[in-house]
């Protein structure tokens, strides 16, 4: 019996086959192009750096204190000369983490009776937690840095980029020149609002490379993250990695 042989694509055949069936990406409609470095790239050159913020009890504090916050934070905002963004983000909370670390400790005990303790105080966390229907809420700052090109775009030329939205050769080109300088910016400002918010009491954080993706997949898939994790960074297809084969193929 012959075997049916099933033709493969290299690496750059993939590439090239991704860009003539733009139809099966959604990637294209996005304002996003990758993430490097810690650092969130737009299409349009600009640099995002994403902070996740801690929260405070305000109303549990005395008097002093809420007053010390609220200077804190009123010298915070007179201390930063560009735009934030401050998120809240609210969704159902996830303990699939909790509850398998629980399960792991629970296989590991020789006592039996500690093993049907642990079984039910993890059936009734699942169930308690799904019927009461308990949210989880994160905040984030959103720190930006635009090239000057971005920020001098006309009317017409925005519109243009919204309704044509494909990544071209050039567009990669001047994001790859003009990122290790924006990058510099961008982490000044970092230190900026990381100081200022530390100063309010309040813990903050950049979120990493794989932290941005994940955050990214669990909104823009809510349903499918709650059943299908998403793999480690290694796993993923790296964009940057596609834009150079893309300009390499270019040239």
């Amino acid at each position: 019996m012959k075997k049916k042989l099933i033709p493969t694509l290299n690496k750059e055949e993939n590439v090239k086959a991704a860009k003539n069936n733009k139809a099966l990406s959604t990637q294209r409609y996005l304002q996003f192009a990758g993430v490097r470095d810690n650092t969130l790239i737009l299409k349009n050159g600009g640099l995002r750096a994403v902070m996740e913020v801690s929260s405070v009890n305000f109303s549990l504090k005395s008097e002093e204190e809420q007053d010390s916050i609220i200077g804190s934070y009123q010298q915070f905002m007179n201390s930063i000369d560009f735009p934030v963004q401050i998120l809240v983000r609210s969704r159902k909370l996830d303990i699939d983490n909790y509850l398998e670390d629980l399960r792991q400790k629970m296989r590991n005990l020789k006592n039996i009776l500690l093993q049907e303790q642990m079984k039910d105080y993890i059936e009734y966390v699942q169930k308690l937690v799904e019927y009461s229907d308990i949210m989880e809420k994160r905040f984030f700052v959103v720190i930006p840095q635009n090239p000057a090109r971005a920020e001098k775009k006309s009317l017409i030329s925005k519109f243009l980029a919204y309704i044509m939205p494909d990544d071209t050769v050039m567009d990669i080109l001047k994001r790859r020149k003009e990122f290790k300088e924006l990058k510099r910016q961008l982490d000044q400002r970092v230190n900026v609002v990381e100081t200022a918010l530390g100063n309010c009491g309040l813990n903050v954080n950049q979120l990493e490379t794989e932290k941005i993706i994940e955050l990214f997949y669990q909104v823009y898939n809510p349903q499918l993250a709650r059943t299908q994790k998403m793999g480690t960074i290694e796993e993923l297809a790296v964009t940057n990695g596609a834009e150079d084969n893309m300009v390499e193929e270019e040239k």
